[in-house]
This record gives C-alpha cells, structure tokens and sequence, in this order.
C-alpha cells in the first residue's frame, strides 16, 4: 500500500500538537465512563463507511423490498442500533463530528472546506498514539492534511472518486436530458469499480503477516452516493414498478430549498416513474454495497480476523432519493432521510443482542471505540459509548438525537465555491451562492415522536413522526401542538447552551508574565515619521 492521497501535500509537515484536557462530557447527562478492556485484549477496528446510505433502504431496517442479506447477517449476530442520527447532513462535518464527538458548532466544522486540524482532537490519533495502525482507505473529508501523518498510519485515496466521473463530466443531466437528476446508465464489472478497490485492499490488509500491533481499518466508501449507477448486475436488481413510491413533492409549509431544488436542477418536468427509477437505481447501489460487505466479512472469517475484530457499520448521512421530488441532499436539509443511518456493530467475544430501539447518535462510535482500545479521552465531547447496549443493556429511552445545518448569509467562507461549469453539480452549487438564504442555518432534535428543525432565518418544521413517518405535514406554529413544540425548543435551547463554548483544558496564567521586562512607554508614532506615506 502507498500514501496516494496527494503526498507532495504532507512533505514538511510539523508533528501535530498534543491534546489536552481530562474529562469526557456528555451531551444531557454526565455518564459514568465504560471501563474499555486490558492492552493485552484489545480488538482490532474496522470501520465500514458506506456514502450517503439512509438507514431505511436496508432490509434489517424494515425495507420490504430490498435484498441485503449481508447487512442483515451482520445484524443478527452483533447490535443493530435501530434509531441512529448524524450530527449534520453533508459529508465533512459530520464525519468531523463522528471522530471528534462534538456537535459541529462547537468548532464551526460546517462546510466542505473545514476539516480537523493538528490542535484538534480526533479518534485516530487516539488509536494510533495507543499503539494501533490506522489504515485509511478511500476519500477523506474528515481530516486536514497536515493532521494525517501523527493521525494515520498509512493512506490511500484509490477508490475515492465517484463511479462515473469523466461520464457526468460529459453528459452533466445523464438520463434525464434538460433536468439535473444524477441518474446515470450502469457501470461495468462489479470487481471494476473504485469501492471494490478499497475492499480488495482491506483484503490485502487482513491476509498480510500479521504484527504485535493492533489495527483500525477506515474504508470509506462511495457508494450509494449519486451519481445513480451501479454495476450492471446491480443496475436493474429493482423493478420501479415494484417499490414503494418516494414521497411526493407539494406539501405546505416546506422549506423554501425544496422549490428552489426542483426548480433550478429541472426537477419539476421529471415523472413519477422516473423518480421511482432513480429510486430503484439507489436499492441497486445499496445491494452492491452489501456484496461489498460480503466481501470483507468473507475475508474476516477466511483469515481468522472475525474472533479478534470489531466491525462497525455506518454512514454519514443518508440521500433524499426521490423522495419530495428531491435528489442526493442538502447543507440546511434535516430530513430522516438524511440524518436516520444505519449503525451496526460486531464485537468479539460478544453475543448477538437484540436491536437497540432508543436513539443513539453517530459519533457515539468514537467513544465506543475509545473503550474498546482502553483510551481515556482527552478532551470534553458529547459522545456515549454504546457498549452497554452491545452487552444487551438498555439505552437511554429519554435520549434525543440533535443535529446542525447550514451556513449564515455573511459568512461567504463556508460555501462550496461553484467553480467549473457543466458538471452535474453545477445547479447545486449556483443555487446555494446566489440563493445564500436557501441555506440559512438550522438545528434539528429528535426524539421517539416528534422531529422539530429550527430555522431562524427560514420555515421552520415541527412534525409528528408517528402518524407521519414521511414528514410531510409540517405543524409548525399550531395550536394543536403548541405545547409539545414549546418542549422541543426548550430542549434544544438547553442542548445549545450545554454543549457550545468548550474550553481548553490548559490555563493560562493572569497578571503580568515573569518573563516579561517593563519596558518605558514609548511614545505613539505619527505619520511624519513614515515619509511618503500619504503620497498615494
């Protein structure tokens, strides 16, 4: 294996700065730390990231049509978490938030373009400084490049680009001539794509000589992100006919995004077989992603990595697929669809539990992690580690799930830059630099029943998720309901002002430094001591 990822990047670079700070936070209630096993016992980690999968297209979750037998498989014999949600819905930040366990405000990791740094907390340091290997195969979107060498052990970007870039390079609307709607033809052989790449060099990974040191494998996948393809022998594994229709568009009191999507990406001309195909092609994507799965679980057990590994399961975000009459997702958008993932996990030595129904969070993976290893962390976060459910205890029923959207009109820095045009994405990114106030900042928290997205400078959303699983009719401002989203806006308000604002953990001394010498005032230059100054 190779440092692909751009390697004239890192040459120079300093050795991180050391973490500092003692105490793990949690995010409503300070809970007890989990006590992690001795050096001499602790597993290996895998960490298997498909792109965009929403937690509701696998069939564990209750999918009655798609076929993921390995997901499923991995589900009976480890803890399928049932109700997990990301802490944001693009890329970055939440993976950001997954190995930091903080909300992205706490350090403004909102955007694309803002990644952890050297002074920054994230689990693979905390791996890696404890003895691991962290191998990192695939795209990044989580660490600045100066934080890699003391964070990673050895990197790999092959498989990091989308499945057919040069054809939506070329043919920008795919299938749907005149409308934006990433559905592509299908690709080739299934062993031919990027992700296959990635899963053949874990492979390679577990089959090679083994050393004294434990690893931690993050395969960070492609698939089932848009551009909608897949291989040929996925392409068409679902008739359209034969699932259930997206949700449809029109509902009242929406976001003023969802119109804007439709309109500037050529999405209102679209029927609603094709929206049913783009869903189909989405499941298509899913079951390639699950024979992947297969792949690398095949190879744990072939190599005897099974009885000594834990293999998690997870996603960073999910993708609308159709549903509103919307494709892949949006910075300010707070969806299920977006932020319900799937979260998996198979411990060594640790019986099967039953599915886990309470709602977790997903970078409640980093501490997990961390008590695996035996790691104490160094910094305050808001992450639980789930291994007293592993271990069949139950969850938190009071917990909620609470995420970040957005950026602010005035701070320009944080939008994706539209840069060339004609590529598929272009629609997306002109409407989010000309439209800034289709973007606007918004948090979400969600509880068992309710979902509330709070949108100050925008529609907010408050929905009853029992009878309305879609989230379609907003409730926001009735009567009816007033009381209960009075709670949730409380509740997010205390949830803001208990987890923004963390201190470092150092202090720094007041007064006057010894090592500083008073010198005499001096007196303030003016202009006549600078000639020519003012001559422009």
């Amino acid at each position: 294996m190779t440092h692909d990822l751009d390697r004239r990047t890192f040459l120079g670079m300093a050795t991180a700065a050391g973490l500092a700070g003692e105490a793990a936070a949690e995010q409503e209630a300070p809970q007890p730390a989990q006590p992690g096993p001795s050096v001499g016992s602790r597993p290996n980690i895998i960490l298997f990231m498909p792109d965009e999968l929403r937690a509701d297209a696998l069939a564990c979750y209750g999918n009655p049509v798609t076929r993921t037998p390995n997901f499923d498989h991995l589900a009976k014999s480890g803890t399928r978490f049932a109700n997990c949600h990301v802490q944001f819905s693009v890329c970055g930040a939440s993976r950001c938030s997954l190995l930091t366990g903080w909300p992205a405000s706490v350090r403004g990791h909102r955007s694309l373009y803002y990644f952890l740094r050297p002074e920054e907390p994230n689990l693979f340091r905390y791996l890696r400084r404890a003895g691991y290997d962290v191998y990192w195969l695939g795209k990044n979107d989580a660490l600045a490049a100066q934080t890699f060498p003391d964070s990673v052990t050895q990197w790999s970007a092959t498989g990091a680009a989308q499945p057919t870039p040069t054809a939506a390079a070329q043919n920008p609307h795919g299938l749907t001539p005149g409308a934006f709607s990433f559905l592509y033809p299908p690709g080739g052989d299934r062993r031919e794509t990027a992700d296959y790449a990635l899963v053949k060099a874990a492979i390679d990974l577990l089959e090679r000589q083994q050393t004294n040191r434990p690893y931690c494998i993050f395969i960070a996948m492609g698939q089932p992100h848009p551009p909608y393809t897949a291989p040929k022998d996925f392409y068409d594994l679902y008739n359209p006919a034969g699932i259930p229709a997206p949700t449809p568009p029109g509902a009242a009191k929406k976001p003023n995004f969802h119109a804007g999507i439709r309109e500037t990406y050529g999405l209102t001309g679209l029927s609603s077989d094709t929206f049913r195909k783009i869903r189909a092609v989405y499941y298509g994507q899913v079951s390639y992603s699950d024979w992947l799965l297969g792949e690398l679980m095949s190879a744990m057990d072939r190599t005897g990595r099974a009885s000594d590994t834990a293999l998690f399961v997870l996603s960073d975000h999910g993708d609308w697929a159709g549903d509103y009459g919307l494709v892949e997702k949006w910075p300010s958008a707070l969806e299920d669809s977006l932020t319900h993932v799937p979260l998996i996990a198979r411990i060594p030595g640790v019986a099967g539990a039953d599915a886990s129904s309470e709602i977790v969070e997903l970078y409640d993976v980093m501490q997990t992690c961390l008590d695996l290893a035996g790691i104490r962390a160094q910094h305050t976060h808001f992450a639980r580690s789930l291994l007293p459910q592993i271990h069949g205890q139950p969850g938190d029923p009071g917990r909620a799930a609470f995420a970040e959207g957005g950026y602010n009109v005035y701070e320009p820095q944080c939008f994706e830059p539209i840069g060339v045009a004609g590529g598929p994405y272009e629609p997306k990114l002109r409407l989010q630099n000309t439209r800034p106030e289709m973007v606007t900042r918004a948090a979400m928290v969600r509880t068992r029943d309710y979902k509330l997205i709070h949108r100050p400078n925008g529609q907010s959303e408050f929905y009853d998720c029992r009878i309305d699983p879609a989230q379609n009719v907003n409730l926001y401002g009735e009567k009816k309901t007033a009381a209960i989203q009075a709670e949730h806006e409380h509740r997010l308000l205390n949830w803001y002002i208990n987890t923004t604002g963390i201190a470092p953990a150092d202090k720094d001394p007041r007064g006057v430094p010894t090592y500083y010498a008073p010198q005499p005032t001096a007196p303030i230059p003016t202009v006549d001591a600078f000639p020519g100054l003012l001559d422009h």
